[in-house]
């Protein structure tokens, strides 16, 4: 894909971007270099709000430095929406916490919603975006 008007616009569920970027040589460290040129990552208030909290985690031993050179890996190429004005008639996912995510693919226009969690993968096939786990998306890539 040439210019960035033809590049996949892609929604990253959290749990997504935080494997990708704290987890450096882990299973979905690819995605991390992929965002750099090969699709555009949307993004909204909620969502990088969510980001900073995850990143927070005491569970990941970040200091606050590290936070912010992982964030410096990601918002430069993130395309943030400041409206999630829907265009479509959403599903509603049963856990409410992941209906942003939804909602954002919708108004960003997203070719793809990129996620491991099951409550938004049952609802592929209902929305105008494909909703796909992280190997299915590296399948649609590789076709591109």
């Amino acid at each position: 894909m040439g210019s960035s008007e033809m590049k996949a616009r892609v929604v990253l569920d959290t749990n997504v971007v935080l494997s990708a970027l704290v987890f450096t040589n882990g299973r979905l460290s690819w995605i991390r270099r992929e965002w750099v040129g090969a699709f555009i990552p949307l993004g909204c208030r909620e969502t990088v709000a969510e980001l900073l909290r995850a990143l927070s985690y005491p569970k990941f031993k970040l200091l606050p430095g590290d936070r912010e050179e992982l964030l410096a890996d990601y918002l430069p190429y993130l395309r943030i929406l400041e409206s999630l004005t829907e265009t479509e008639d959403l599903p509603s996912c049963s856990d409410p916490a992941d209906q942003v995510f939804l909602e954002l693919a919708s108004a960003g226009k997203a070719s793809f919603l990129v996620t491991g969690d099951r409550a938004l993968l049952e609802l592929d096939g209902r929305c105008s975006f494909r909703i796909v786990s992280p190997g299915a998306f590296a399948g649609a890539l590789e076709k591109d």
